[in-house]
């Protein structure tokens, strides 16, 4: 057997093709560009938008045709194919790094001590002070208690379903759960408007119907129940059935082998459902709307009288005619954002810690 030097070529069968240099794909999307540019911008048929869509378009023929002339048709699609993979995730990450920069750019006028510490109480259409302290306080009690009323119950009810449940129970549970899921919003405020504020909440006030935040942490406990079960669910149903044999097997109970394997297991993704949902809750407007009513006073009882929320506040400043509103709502929405990517760090950094200290 002879061995071949590595510097020397195999004529027959040869291992060593010809590849386009590093630069090439670089050079190919600035010339793709640059004829993009020139054809919808000379001719005036379209903005920049149209643009980015003719230069991908390019981008892929003229790649194509450089990688069939030096690599083969092989490699060609073999590079094509990864091409429309790369430019389908820069497809999908542009909408959300343009509603990012959309909200820190017009959110951060308002981006002072001002608007955290006062609300809108007394504040007239020519003030350009006024705050969402009331707003902030009213989410965080509201989605706080959604989440302590919804949490137990999802959790539990997927592990009935995954642990124990069999037969047209656990069937039926699973056809309300996916019912749920699609229902609109304002369907769960009307639910608890007709149910909690008309008929429950006048026993607790002297025969009249009253609005409070907890009505409206009811109406996001019925958005966020089907999620946090559905999501859970299917963390659940993915831990390995071998871990849960080998502890039958070692003589350890179910429910410990649900609390100790199964949930450690699938903990990161029950968290990461969970606070999908509370992202949901956090940015609903028509359920607080209907049964908290809204106020510009800071309301920390969620139990009596009117109460905020930011999405409420977002709602009533971006329709409003003064002409600071829109700074509010800009910053509102932004500090929105920034409360709920909190808590999904804050969530993911425990979750990731437990797994780890087991």
């Amino acid at each position: 057997m002879t061995l071949l030097a590595p510097e020397q070529d195999v004529t027959a069968g040869s291992l060593h093709t010809k590849r386009l240099p590093a630069w090439a794909a670089l050079a190919t999307a600035v010339v793709a560009l640059a004829l993009s540019a020139a054809l919808v911008l000379g001719t005036g048929i379209g903005n920049w938008v149209l643009v980015v869509v003719l230069g991908a378009v390019l981008y892929l023929i003229g790649f194509w045709l450089a990688a069939n002339a030096v690599e083969g048709p092989r490699s060609a699609r073999n590079r094509t194919w990864s091409a429309l993979i790369h430019s389908a995730c820069v497809l999908a990450i542009l909408p959300l790094a343009s509603v990012t920069w959309t909200l820190i750019s017009n959110g951060i006028n308002r981006l002072d001590g001002n608007f955290f510490l006062t609300s809108m109480n007394n504040i007239g259409a020519r003030d350009a002070n006024g705050g969402a302290y009331h707003a902030i306080v009213g989410t965080l009690e509201q989605v706080g208690i959604a989440a302590l009323i919804t949490i137990p119950l999802g959790v539990l009810g997927a592990i009935y379903l995954v642990e124990y449940g069999r037969g047209k129970l656990s069937l039926a549970i699973r056809f309300f759960v996916d019912v749920m899921t699609g229902i609109p919003s304002i369907v769960a405020g009307l639910f608890v408007l007709a149910f909690w504020v008309l008929i429950v909440s006048p026993l607790f006030n002297n025969g009249q119907p009253q609005y409070s935040g907890f009505a409206a942490a009811l109406a996001l406990s019925v958005l966020m129940l089907p999620t946090i079960v559905r999501s859970t669910e299917e963390m659940l149903r993915l831990v390995p059935a071998p871990l849960r044999e080998g502890a039958y097997a070692l003589g350890v109970p179910k429910w410990k082998t649900i609390l100790r394997i199964v949930i450690p297991t699938a903990l990161p993704g029950i968290v990461t459902g969970i606070m999908l949902s509370i992202a949901r809750a956090a940015g609903e407007t028509a359920p607080v709307l209907l049964v908290a009513g809204g106020t510009a006073a800071i309301n920390f009882n969620p139990f009596e009288n009117n109460q905020s929320s930011l999405s409420l506040f977002v709602f009533s400043q971006a329709t409003d005619s003064s002409r600071f509103s829109p700074d509010r709502a800009w910053t509102a929405a932004l500090t929105l954002v920034a409360l709920v990517l909190i808590l999904t760090i804050a969530a993911k950094l425990l979750a990731r810690r437990n797994r780890l200290t087991r």
